[in-house]
């Protein structure tokens, strides 16, 4: 299955980390069993080639039809440029505000008016970047943004939530189920982890009480 095969490359690359009994701490404050940041991927040709053929696989089952692919700064500048070049395809990535100065724009790179855009994120967290992304496509350049597709998802029910307001469809190519499926840890643990994509507000607060 794609996403077991993806998922065991952001684990063999460094791209996720997990530690239950000292958890990262995120921008947001909250305390979590697991890191990703597929940033690191960029590093190896090897990997680089199979998310790119994990993303042609994706849109080809789903058979999205795009005039344009966009890139959602910083994570997914690259992938999107991958995608673009493979399918042959006009490329922009996405800055996550406004220019300060100048153009004031946020969208980098030079698309037509009403082009049908294809999105490709790195991550879905709270999915708060992506909403904001396909807000500038549609503002700036009068978008039909037909889909998002991410290298993975933390399968937060907030993220699902705020991607079904903003009327976007998405799709990943694996998910936060999938990476732990190939932890190579107790089934107490992996039970452990998966608790927090149901709570993660709370989640380092209750795996204290049960300690």
């Amino acid at each position: 299955m794609l996403a077991d095969e993806i998922a065991k490359i952001l684990l063999d690359r460094g791209a996720v980390k997990i530690n239950l009994t000292e958890p990262f701490t995120w921008t947001s404050g909250i305390r979590a069993p697991i890191y990703c940041d597929t940033r690191a991927l960029i590093s190896f040709p090897d990997a680089r080639e199979k998310i790119l053929a994990g993303f042609l696989q994706k849109i080809a089952e789903i058979g999205l039809e795009f005039d344009a692919v966009a890139g959602v700064a910083t994570g997914a500048i690259a992938f999107g440029m991958l995608v673009a070049d493979r399918l042959k395809k006009p490329y922009v990535y996405v800055r996550p505000e406004p220019r300060d100065h100048g153009t004031s724009r946020q969208v980098e790179g030079s698309l037509a008016q009403n082009s049908k855009v294809l999105v490709i994120e790195d991550l879905f967290s709270t999915a708060g970047s992506t909403v904001k992304a396909v807000a500038a496509l549609r503002s700036e350049i009068s978008a039909e943004v037909v889909g998002v597709i991410a290298i993975s998802t933390y399968e937060f029910e907030k993220a699902a939530t705020k991607l079904e307001e903003a009327e976007v469809r998405w799709w990943t190519l694996t998910n936060f189920t999938a990476i732990v499926g190939q932890l190579e840890i107790s089934e107490a643990e992996k039970k452990a982890v998966l608790e927090f994509s149901a709570d993660p507000a709370s989640w380092f607060e209750k795996q204290n009480k049960k300690t």
